[in-house]
């Protein structure tokens, strides 16, 4: 099976961009397996992983400078179809005799796109032969390369995308993976469905029958441990290990102290009603504000709980018998965001997850079926696998939990006050119909106080901020435009239920350059 629902690939040669994951993630929305590679990845190597076709990423770089990224020739030589978005249109003219020079104003944002008839584009529908695109570069395409045609332009782009059909080859200024770009899908899935020849095998179904397989190729009739904590991705892989191993799973729920309010009840009667599984609880909320005390840096915050969450399971393995394997809920952007993986230049954002291999004194080996796949294609699998709603919508959770909102160090009251401010806005969300509207929304308590009267009252007190983002693959993210009357009914509840908070502010920062959770 596995081998089946990746026979048809697309190659993304990574040149550095920000959007190449969400490239990724678009290849496979079209049904088709996508797999990024480095950019001086070899053809060689590439035509043994039997490519359907091949996506040239964007960069930072410039083509004209000796910074400018490598490839091999014999990509743009074969008889595959290749795709040169931004950079890799910029790469793909030069190699064949265009012309590409630095822009005297650079195109950032919404362009108008005006397309001609091609192959490319077959997929369009547009009565008016314009589209609204996205754009991000310095450089452009100002001379053709021979046997080309150009195919698109906009006004500061007068060659905004060209192809060869003859020898497959197609290039765009503007980036179709990105939800700003209209009918951006579309042409995507003209690229690997009409010209890769591409039918579409990577489908939910499919993807947990070979999940299934490989989780049972490598545990076989051994036991398998997986910490649980009620949020989409643990509920997901104890669906899976589940449907493959059976009564072989042995699931440790651990209550450390920072969870949302009530979570832990929760957690409890939704796993016990969802997945008819038999869990191990572990109340350990005093040991985790014991090793936290007095810590205000948030990686060591993060260092702490992962350690101290590992020594309980520890203890609680000591209980159960014969375990061998560890399970893990890590999906793809927590790959990419905790290990600096991407051409070898990328930071480690965070450290909360286990991806980087697991402890010496930890010696049971990681199950992680989920390490290729976006959120978003989890939710698909939990459903497929027959999950309820109110498992596999609920909004993504920390593995620090409130530890990661709350700034600076960390007592028992200030998790309170974040635990009933958190419960409010969460509270009206759901009231107003608008969680399921927007990808991620939580609270953050403030290590400041502010001024604030109530009644004749004086008071100098906590600041509650509030934050709602609204993404596809949590790589990229907005900050929500929730109505100002739904925002100022929530800070009125949160001021006046929670005497210890006098300030409520709306965090309407972007990701990038900001990350979605605070810490």
């Amino acid at each position: 099976m596995k081998t089946e629902i990746t026979s048809e690939k697309i190659i993304i040669l990574d040149f550095g961009s920000q959007y190449t994951q969400l490239i990724a993630r678009r290849i496979r929305e079209a049904g088709v397996y996508s797999e990024i590679v480095p950019h001086e990845t070899s053809f060689k190597k590439i035509n043994e992983m039997q490519a359907s076709g091949i996506i040239m990423s964007g960069g930072p770089e410039s083509v004209n400078t000796k910074k400018a990224l490598k490839f091999d020739p014999k990509i743009l030589n074969s008889d595959l179809p290749v795709l040169g978005i931004c950079y890799g249109m910029q790469t793909m003219a030069k190699y064949f005799g265009g012309n590409v020079d630095s822009s005297s104003k650079r195109e950032f944002g919404h362009a108008q796109l005006t397309f001609q008839k091609a192959k490319i584009f077959q997929g369009l529908k547009s009565k008016t032969k314009n589209l609204n695109v996205w754009m991000s570069h310095g450089d452009k395409v100002t001379k053709l390369p021979k046997g080309f045609k150009k195919v698109a332009s906009s006004k500061n782009s007068p060659i905004a995308a060209f192809e060869n059909a003859k020898l497959k080859k197609y290039g765009f200024q503007f980036h179709p993976e990105v939800t700003h770009t209209q009918q951006g899908q579309t042409i995507l899935k003209t690229f690997v469905r009409d010209i890769c020849g591409c039918t579409g095998k990577w489908r939910p179904k499919n993807i947990i029958d070979s999940l299934v397989e490989d989780i049972q190729a490598q545990v076989g009739d051994k036991k398998v441990l997986l910490g649980i904590s009620g949020g989409v991705d643990s509920s997901v892989v104890a669906a899976l290990l589940s449907k493959a191993i059976g009564k072989n799973l042995e699931c440790i729920f651990v209550d450390n102290g920072l969870l949302r309010k009530g979570e832990a009840e929760q957690v409890k009667k939704d796993l016990k009603r969802g997945l008819k599984l038999n869990i191990n609880f572990s109340d350990s909320e005093k040991l985790f504000l014991k090793n936290l005390k007095g810590e205000s840096d948030p990686e060591k915050k993060r260092k702490i709980i992962g350690k101290t969450f590992i020594d309980v399971f520890l203890k609680e393995t000591k209980k159960l018998k014969n375990i061998s394997f560890l399970a893990q809920g890590t999906i793809y952007p927590d790959v990419i965001e905790s290990s600096g993986v991407k051409n070898g230049k990328a930071h480690v954002i965070k450290s909360h997850h286990n991806v980087g291999g697991l402890p010496s004194y930890l010696k049971l080996p990681l199950v992680e079926p989920l390490t290729s796949l976006f959120k978003d294609e989890v939710r698909k699998i939990g459903k497929e696998l027959g999950l309820p709603d109110y498992l596999i919508k609920r909004h993504p959770f920390p593995g620090p939990g409130l530890a990661v909102r709350t700034l600076g160090d960390i007592t028992k009251e200030k998790l309170e006050i974040l635990k009933e401010a958190d419960h409010i806005y969460m509270e009206e969300l759901v009231k107003h119909k608008l969680y399921d509207k927007v990808s991620q929304a939580f609270a953050v308590f403030l290590p400041i106080k502010s001024v604030g009267v109530v009644g004749d009252a004086r008071r100098y007190e906590y600041v509650i901020a509030l934050r709602a983002a609204e993404t596809i693959d949590f790589m990229t993210a907005r900050a929500a435009k929730l109505d100002h009357d739904f925002l100022n009914l929530v800070s009125n509840r949160i001021i006046n239920e929670i005497s210890k908070v006098s300030r409520v502010v709306y965090d309407i920062s972007s990701k990038p350059p900001a990350t979605i959770e605070w810490e």
